[in-house]
């Protein structure tokens, strides 16, 4: 539950904490990622499709090389049969590599806790310490079961509402004093039901 908490008498923290989700480690993916499959995974299955189709051209080539079928029948064969066998080997590839689980065990096994002081976000999870400054913040989206924080120079940051509890007024103060310390050059949006 996020409660004011006094730091050094100037200014109240925001203080929330919970653990992620994976319904809610879903949502960040489906908000900051344009796909579910990595680059690495892009990278690798377009390196390797063309090393399958030429290896599948040269078996295709020397198979139907003993066959008594024309030059350009051999070649047609081969060719289309290294074209079949690129896009199937791409197509196994990018399913093997198709992310069925969203983040990593860090991200849901340890409970997060954030507090949003004068000076930015203090966040930790497990024995992970970072502080962010207002400054870094570059969007915060309100939508109406959790909030996104995209960052400059930082992994974006979602808070759901489940981590409130039933205390509305202590979700409504903390993305109060979230949009006000962004305030200076973020891009704040709220999106109420009914509404993408």
């Amino acid at each position: 539950m996020p409660k004011p908490v006094a730091a050094n008498d100037t200014a109240p923290v925001y203080r929330v904490s919970g653990r992620l989700r994976e319904k809610d480690t879903k949502r960040l993916v489906s908000e900051t990622r344009s796909s579910r499959i990595g680059p690495t995974a892009l990278y690798y299955a377009g390196v390797t499709a063309p090393v399958i189709s030429a290896g599948m051209a040269l078996v295709a080539r020397n198979t139907l090389d003993s066959t008594p079928v024309s030059d350009y029948w051999v070649w047609f064969g081969s060719s289309l049969m290294a074209a079949m066998a690129g896009i199937v080997w791409y197509l196994i590839f990018m399913r093997w590599s198709y992310r069925h689980r969203s983040g990593r065990a860090g991200e849901t096994g340890a409970e997060t806790e954030i507090d949003l002081t004068p000076e930015g976000l203090h966040i930790i999870r497990g024995a992970v310490d970072t502080r962010i400054a207002w400054s870094a913040v570059r969007t915060v989206r309100t939508r109406r079961s959790y909030t996104l924080i995209l960052f400059e120079g930082a992994n974006p940051l979602i808070v759901p509402d489940t981590w409130f509890g039933k205390d509305r007024n202590a979700a409504r103060a903390f993305k109060m004093r979230l949009k006000q310390g962004a305030s200076h050059g973020a891009q704040s949006t709220e999106t109420g039901p009914g509404q993408p």
